[in-house]
C-alpha cells in the first residue's frame, strides 16, 4: 500500500484495502487478548513472590475475570472476517402473507430489531417506511451504523414465522403470520457500481405518515426501479426530493452490488438465510405464541422459552450461533 504506483490499479488496491481491513478486524482483538495475557503472566509471577495477600493476586483475578468474556469475543470477531462484515447495513423487513396480522407481525419485528440495534450500541436512520392498510407496517428500511452492522445482521436474513391468537379475530383464533428480513451492506464510493440513468423509472409521491409542514404536502418521497433487475427502492424520509434521491441510489447501489455478489455464488440455492418466498416452508425462524411460548431458529435448533425477551430484543444467542455455524 506504500508504493507509490499503488492507486494506478483501483480495483486491485481496493481489493487490498479491503483484504487488509479484514484482517485488521480480526487481529487488532488478538493483540488485545494477548497483551491481557502477558500482563497476566506478568501480575502471577508477582504474585507468587509477594504471597497472597498481594496487590499482585487482587489486580491478577480482576484481569482474570476480564479475559474470558475478551476471549468470548475475540472468537466471534474471528468469524466476522468476510469482505464485507465490517460495513453498515441497509435492513429491510416487510410484510408477507397473511394481510392485516402480517402488517402486525411485521411492526414486531421492526420495534425488535431496534431494541436490538440500541443494545448494540448501533445507530440507525430509517430512510422508508409504510404503514399497513389497517395496523402495522408493509415495511420499513433502515440504514444501519455500527462495528460490523452487516456481519451481525446478515444472520437475520430470511422468513421469520408467528403463530398466536390473533388480536384482529372477534373469534380469538390462532392465526399464523410471515414477514421478511431482507440485509445488504452498504457500498462506499471506492467501489465502483455503473448505473445508467436510462435503465431506471423514477417516481415521485407524497409521502406517508406523520410529518411536517413539507413532508406531507410535496411530492418529495422517491421511488426507483432498475429495469433490468426488477430491482425497487424508495425513501422518503427527507422533506427534499433531491435528498431523498441520493439516498435512494446509496440504496440502489448496495442491492445491485448484492445482486451481483449473489449472482457468483455457485451454491446460492444452499446458502444459509437466503431469501425465499415469504409465505409457510421457507421460514428461519418461529416465534410461537399460542398454544405454546417457544422460539425456535431452524437452521441452527437455537430455542428459548423466554419470547418477551426475545421480542424485546435479545437476538444474540441466534446470531453468534448462525455465525458459528457459518464458520464450521
Amino acid at each position: 500500500m506504500t508504493r507509490p504506483d499503488f492507486w494506478d490499479r483501483r480495483e486491485q488496491a481496493q481489493s487490498i484495502i479491503e483484504q487488509v481491513r479484514s484482517a485488521r478486524n480480526v487481529l487488532d482483538p488478538f493483540r488485545r487478548v494477548q497483551a491481557m495475557v502477558d500482563d497476566l503472566v506478568v501480575l502471577l509471577e508477582f504474585a507468587e513472590a509477594e504471597g497472597e495477600a498481594s496487590d499482585s493476586v487482587r489486580e491478577g483475578g480482576e484481569l482474570w475475570e476480564r479475559l474470558g468474556p475478551a476471549l468470548d469475543k475475540l472468537e466471534l470477531s474471528s468469524f466476522l472476517s468476510g469482505r464485507m462484515d465490517g460495513s453498515n447495513a441497509i435492513f429491510a423487513v416487510s410484510a408477507g402473507a397473511g394481510g392485516t396480522e402480517s402488517c402486525d407481525w411485521c411492526n414486531m419485528l421492526f420495534r425488535m430489531y431496534t431494541h436490538w440495534m440500541d443494545r448494540r450500541g448501533f445507530t440507525y436512520e430509517i430512510i422508508d417506511m409504510q404503514a399497513g392498510d389497517e395496523a402495522g407496517l408493509r415495511g420499513a428500511t433502515l440504514l444501519v451504523s455500527g462495528e460490523f452492522a452487516y456481519g451481525y445482521l446478515k444472520a437475520e436474513k430470511g422468513v421469520h414465522r408467528l403463530v398466536r391468537i390473533s388480536p384482529f379475530d372477534a373469534n380469538k383464533r390462532r392465526h399464523t403470520s410471515f414477514a421478511a428480513v431482507d440485509v445488504v451492506p452498504e457500498i462506499d464510493d471506492n467501489i465502483q457500481i455503473e448505473i445508467n440513468e436510462g435503465d431506471l423509472r423514477v417516481d415521485t409521491y407524497r409521502s406517508s405518515g406523520a410529518g411536517g409542514q413539507h413532508v406531507n404536502r410535496t411530492d418529495s418521497a422517491i421511488r426507483l426501479t432498475h429495469l433490468a433487475t426488477g430491482i425497487v427502492v424508495a425513501c422518503q424520509a427527507e422533506r427534499s426530493q433531491h435528498k431523498n434521491r441520493a439516498t435512494a441510489m446509496r440504496v440502489l447501489r448496495a442491492r445491485l452490488y448484492e445482486h451481483e455478489e449473489q449472482k457468483r455464488r455457485q451454491a446460492h440455492a444452499a446458502e444459509f438465510g437466503a431469501k425465499t418466498d415469504n409465505s409457510w416452508g421457507n421460514q428461519i425462524r418461529s416465534y410461537v405464541l399460542q398454544p405454546y411460548q417457544m422460539v425456535k431458529d431452524l437452521r441452527t435448533d437455537v430455542e428459548t422459552s423466554n419470547v418477551n425477551a426475545v421480542l424485546d430484543g435479545d437476538l444474540d444467542a441466534f446470531i453468534e450461533a448462525y455465525l458459528r455455524q457459518k464458520k464450521d
